[in-house]
């Protein structure tokens, strides 16, 4: 019995209740999940329900696919409030962490274009994909970037944010909850149209990416830009596959007909899933390592009782 306790205080933090364990912590984090698209579809969908039936274009079911995503922010930011131990959360999303603040939300908006933009030109250079110019419509743009950010910032709200760090506050290393969040945000894409095993480590390498940007660079802001802009660039401006889903509406169209498979390219995933696009995100990772590795303190520990409510 003791040498059991001996491992398990090897492994866990001091304190650790039974709704702490991982195992609990990610079944918890799927049913918020499933609750906030059921919210999503309760507030959005029945708001868009008129203008999506009379409109043949596709913009405003496209537009409620990414704002429904509003109902995972509605859902994870109650439970916090509501179960007061969830509380610092929210705290780690605001302006505490000294890398959350507009500078870095920008910087993530820059990465996540020139990223995308980087896989999707190596694409055409390589002659599997072909686009062309359909048309811009300004304001139509502005509602699905708002859309596309609630999606992806929702993503991360649940995986680097709730997820991870309940995740940090269970296990004394934190590479338990970077692989553990980053594996659940590839679960989450398993069901996706044109899914591939390379998609899913692709997925799960750019959880990593993503969540070295919360642990090194105090930002989940910068997540929250970076992930913005790759959907956006890929799926509204350039009208390529975004996780399998094609938009009816985008400034440029893809010639499906005449997209081929690739290591840069996948026909039913788009760019994502390439060894092209892990390459990026391994890249990405590996300098923000490099950058920020020799950062010993946090500055802004989220489970720190001096920095958050008891």
């Amino acid at each position: 019995m003791e040498n059991i306790k001996s491992v398990l205080g090897k492994i866990y933090n001091k304190n650790v209740k039974f709704f702490d364990l991982g195992i609990i912590v990610v079944f918890l984090s799927l049913f918020l999940m499933i609750l906030g698209q059921e919210v999503g579809y309760l507030t959005v969908g029945r708001l868009l329900e008129k203008p999506i039936l009379a409109d043949g274009t596709g913009f405003w079911s496209i537009t409620y696919m990414y704002a429904s995503f509003i109902g995972i922010w509605i859902v994870v930011v109650l439970w916090c409030l509501v179960f007061k131990k969830n509380r610092p959360i929210l705290k780690s999303l605001g302006t505490k962490p000294r890398g959350n603040n507009i500078k870095m939300l920008l910087i993530g908006l820059l990465i996540g274009f020139g990223t995308n933009m980087l896989c999707a030109v190596a694409a055409m250079l390589h002659k599997d994909i072909f686009i062309y110019f359909d048309s811009i419509q300004p304001l139509k743009l502005l509602i699905l970037f708002i859309a596309v950010f609630i999606q992806s910032s929702a993503e991360e709200l649940l995986c680097r944010g709730f997820l991870y760090q309940r995740l940090r506050k269970t296990f004394r290393h934190p590479a338990v909850a970077i692989i553990i969040s980053s594996a659940l945000f590839g679960f989450l894409h398993i069901f996706n149209s044109g899914v591939t095993p390379l998609a899913i480590v692709d997925i799960i390498v750019t959880g990593i990416f993503f969540v070295f940007m919360v642990y090194y660079m105090d930002s989940i802001w910068c997540a929250f830009g970076v992930h913005t802009a790759w959907n956006y660039t890929q799926n509204i401006i350039l009208g390529l596959p975004n996780s399998g889903n094609v938009s009816p509406f985008s400034i440029f169209k893809l010639d499906a007909a005449s997209a081929r498979d690739s290591i840069v390219y996948n026909v039913g995933f788009g760019v994502e899933g390439t060894s092209l696009a892990i390459a990026v995100q391994i890249i990405g990772a590996i300098v923000i390592y490099v950058m920020y590795r020799k950062k010993t303190e946090r500055d802004y520990d989220t489970w720190n009782l001096k920095n958050t409510e008891t």
